[in-house]
């Protein structure tokens, strides 16, 4: 998936995608590594995470695999700033474009 994909980034998030060939839409993932913190912290991100982008995922048309990487200032950013974040990573990689 890494060395195929493409790659988009925002300030706090980075995004590696790659288009599929079937029709079934956008599969998301998560990944958040141990050094964002322990357990606790880790969990809190995944789930600020998942609800931003399930905010925000009816913006992906396209069938596509996505991985999301946070960083850790995730876990203290206002939600309305990581929602904006995730809108534009979507709205690149709608468009196919990266940087």
């Amino acid at each position: 998936m890494y060395k195929e994909g493409r790659k988009q980034f925002t300030g706090n998030l980075a995004a590696f995608f790659r288009a599929r060939c079937d029709q079934s839409g956008a599969r998301i993932g998560l990944a958040v590594g141990k050094v964002l913190g322990g357990a606790v912290q880790r969990n809190r991100i995944r789930r600020r995470m998942r609800a931003a982008v399930g905010r925000r995922l009816s913006d992906l048309e396209r069938p596509v695999d996505v991985v999301l990487h946070p960083r850790k200032p995730v876990l203290e950013m206002d939600f309305s700033l990581l929602d904006q974040e995730i809108k534009q990573l979507f709205a690149a990689i709608q468009r196919g474009r990266a940087r």
